[in-house]
């Protein structure tokens, strides 16, 4: 079976069967890691509780054990979807699905990790919140959907959420400032295999953007310089020290620029709306607009925007 018709038939009889609600999507974790265990075909019966009114094995503990396992330790359900009504019904269904394919074992732990993405996808799924709140400062606002991005990123082991977030807010910015933008690119995309000097290039200015400052970023600063370019790291509030102290130790640090992103951000807002109230707002709409347009064109994953409150 191809990838494709794989997934085609997953992605099918999830949404044919409304199967993407936290209940759910606990009973297609715990029926998946059975049949793993047990091998296809496996009969309904065997997967309810002696009286019958329950999915046997659909607890909190075991299905936080599976997400566990792939590195999730967000809590999918806190009753594990032990007291949807519908749980046993989903049981036969996805029971019947399974049985209709008779996936090997190597498919089976592929329809597993297929779930574990439906439950990454449900639990970043709600785009985050820039807030506005003109009792705050807009670093703070900043700030605020920043420690977000770094809540999601916590809760998904291998999702790098904060850098992404933090590349693109910049693009959106250097597109609001900018006649002629520089290219906008997906996070994932090396500079090496692009042949890119940084993240973005504006006329000889090179900016990276990182959450996490590293000596290979310093290097690649380095060879900026010796291009005759002029390199600006832009990092979070926690990453400036750690750049600062690198970029001494690479003796470069009177030759490059380092911004949080924080600072970065808010200076837009109040320069761009003209230090106006109504200014600001206009302006933090106009970044998230262009900010939301760049994650559409350049990214996978819908949860990645922002809406603003």
């Amino acid at each position: 079976m191809t990838e494709k018709s794989f997934n085609g038939k997953l992605y099918s009889f999830m949404h044919t069967h409304r199967m993407n609600n936290k209940g759910a999507l606990c009973v297609a974790l715990v029926v998946s890691r059975y049949a793993k265990k047990n091998g296809l075909p496996i009969s309904p019966s065997k997967l309810l509780t002696d009286k019958q009114g329950q999915v046997s094995g659909l607890s909190k503990s075991n299905v936080q054990a599976i997400l566990k396992d792939h590195g999730i330790t967000q809590v999918l359900a806190e009753e594990g979807g032990r007291t949807s009504r519908g749980s046993i019904g989903n049981m036969q269904k996805y029971v019947e699905f399974l049985n209709d394919n008779l996936f090997t074992e190597a498919e089976l732990d592929s329809v597993e990790a297929w779930w574990i993405e439906q439950v990454r996808l449900f639990f970043i799924g709600k785009p985050m919140v820039f807030r506005w709140d003109i009792s705050k400062s807009m670093r703070t606002s900043i700030r605020d959907l920043m420690n977000q991005a770094m809540k999601r990123q916590s809760e998904q082991t291998g999702y790098h959420i904060v850098g992404t977030v933090m590349q693109h807010l910049v693009g959106a910015k250097l597109s609001l400032l900018l006649d002629s933008p520089p290219e906008m690119h997906g996070a994932s995309v090396a500079d090496v295999a692009s042949a890119r000097e940084g993240d973005f290039q504006v006329e000889d200015v090179v900016i990276h953007v990182t959450s996490a400052p590293s000596e290979a970023l310093l290097r690649k600063c380095k060879s900026n310089l010796e291009n005759g370019l002029k390199p600006i790291i832009i990092t979070t509030y926690r990453g400036i020290v750690v750049a600062e102290e690198l970029a001494k130790t690479a003796n470069i640090d009177e030759r490059i620029d380092i911004f949080d992103i924080e600072q970065f951000l808010a200076s837009n807002f109040y320069e761009l709306g003209q230090f106006t109230r109504n200014g600001r707002r206009n302006t933090a709409e106009q970044l998230i607009k262009k900010y939301n347009e760049i994650i559409d064109n350049c990214e996978t994953d819908p949860s990645l925007k922002i809406s603003i409150a």
